[in-house]
């Protein structure tokens, strides 16, 4: 990495987007990677330069802010999957809700709206009900073990190193997923090294071991799926009789063979091995089905926490026809259901579609119906002429929002209400300014779904203007 230029004992002035901070320099805005706070003192070497604000990283702390917290895990310097835990909570809370204004107002010009003060988590930490761990032959070695010249067992299981997709690094103890996923991980890992088993190498796409999810459902029940590199019909079923075996809790496990250049599987056949094909998690008195390809928010308590609060904006009275766009599993469409008269779901994926069907049979609600399509397709005159044109619409689209042509068609639907559930603001400000001519932006709810990390869900009405 090639040092352009340092700046030293310079204080880190606020927060960034994506988990940065910023030192503000008489030279113009450095925007700084790394585990830092706003209030710190530090070193600081430039590695990147654009035309309008330079990238730098820390080299050294000489005096910590007040806004920092001790970590927890002995992994927060490599992962950058709890980036903030270094940040007291409240700080986080503080810095996500302001995210949601400034994105608001510099992007959607959005000027005047109220932003509510974000709901926190109950648990700041095991509160993910899945994760996916990596197999490498390519361990990352720590700088301490590259200059020692000794020779390092390479074997690894655990997570990326952020920005580097062919090095993991080996999980101890993770802090984001409830028991038994510490131990069936460890226990994974012993396991393989003990047998010599090969782990997978990215770059060259071989070896055995590639990939391990972990699925922990507030039910009780587990699932884990094991992803191989190769079809070996030795090392396969020897694997999965270990963790049937050695772990009796687990009540859906599953295997792939996936031998593509990448770990991707919506595309590849998942073999149940033993148990249940599925798990199950619950919200209210509702039931909902978890398959090993089916998308749940991984945060199950402030799931419920969000989707209450899209409920409330959604203000139903048991008369209004709902349209729940971006459906997925159709969890939001039957969360709402009981209080509409009909809620008609439309989702891309016709897997997705078919396991809303099934929520909607397991929970013995008959007004929801659900269709397969693209939606600037699939919602034109005939499909409004066939089933009515919606009273509200609720949309929770990818992180990447709504395409022009969505956004048309909702306002073709000209609902009375929407609500619009994000996991990025941003997008989310750029597709309200589009509409806001013909509704306006009543209330705000910032969500915080994934604490230690700088991402926040977002919900928010909007009305129509009168005329």
């Amino acid at each position: 990495m090639r040092v352009i230029e340092k700046y030293e004992k310079v204080e880190i002035t606020d927060f960034a987007a994506e988990g940065k901070c910023i030192y503000k320099s008489a030279e113009g805005v450095i925007f700084v990677e790394g585990n830092v706070a706003p209030g710190d003192i530090v070193d600081l070497e430039v590695v990147g330069k654009k035309k309008k604000f330079k990238e730098a990283v820390v080299r050294k702390i000489h005096t910590h802010s007040s806004l920092r917290t001790q970590p927890y895990c002995a992994h927060h310097d490599t992962c950058g999957g709890c980036r903030w835990q270094h940040i007291d909570y409240s700080h986080q809370l503080r810095f996500k809700r302001q995210q949601v204004v400034d994105h608001f107002e510099r992007i959607g010009k959005l000027n005047g709206v109220l932003v509510s003060d974000i709901i926190p988590a109950n648990d700041t930490r095991f509160y993910r009900n899945k994760l996916e761990f990596t197999f490498s032959s390519n361990r990352w070695l720590t700088r301490e073990e590259i200059s020692s010249g000794k020779d390092f067992h390479r074997n690894a299981l655990g997570f990326h190193v952020p920005k580097r997709f062919d090095k993991i690094f080996t999980v101890e103890t993770c802090h984001l997923q409830p028991d038994p996923s510490n131990e069936i991980r460890n226990g994974m890992y012993q396991y393989i090294n003990e047998k010599g088993y090969r782990n997978y190498d990215i770059r060259k796409n071989e070896g055995i071991l590639r990939n391990l999810i972990i699925r922990t459902a507030n039910t009780g029940d587990i699932m884990v799926i094991a992803q191989f590199g190769e079809r070996d019909e030795e090392v396969i079923p020897d694997v999965m009789e270990y963790l049937k075996n050695a772990f009796p809790v687990i009540s859906s496990l599953h295997y792939i063979v996936n031998t593509k250049g990448n770990d991707s599987y919506q595309d590849q056949e998942v073999v149940l091995y033993a148990g249940e094909p599925v798990i199950r998690e619950t919200m209210e008195d509702l039931t909902f089905l978890v398959g090993p390809k089916s998308f749940y928010q991984t945060n199950s308590e402030q799931a419920y926490t969000l989707f209450s609060v899209a409920r409330d904006f959604a203000g139903l009275t048991g008369k209004e026809l709902v349209y729940d766009l971006y459906t997925g599993t159709g969890t939001i469409a039957n969360f709402v259901a009981r209080q509409a008269a009909q809620v008609i779901g439309v989702e891309y994926v016709e897997a997705a579609v078919q396991d809303a069907r099934k929520n909607s049979v397991l929970n013995g609600i008959t007004n929801t119906e659900f269709f397969a399509g693209d939606m600037k397709n699939l919602l034109n005159g005939e499909f409004f002429k066939t089933h009515g044109k919606p009273d509200v619409i609720i949309t929770d689209p990818p992180r990447a929002g709504m395409d022009l042509p969505v956004v048309e068609t909702i306002l073709n639907a000209a609902p009375k209400r929407i609500v619009y559930v994000s996991c990025n603001s941003s997008t989310q400000a750029r597709d309200i300014a589009l509409m806001s001519q013909a509704y306006e932006v009543t209330r705000v709810q910032p969500v915080d779904m994934f604490p230690n990390t700088h991402h926040v869900e977002n919900v928010a009405l909007l009305e129509r203007r009168k005329v």
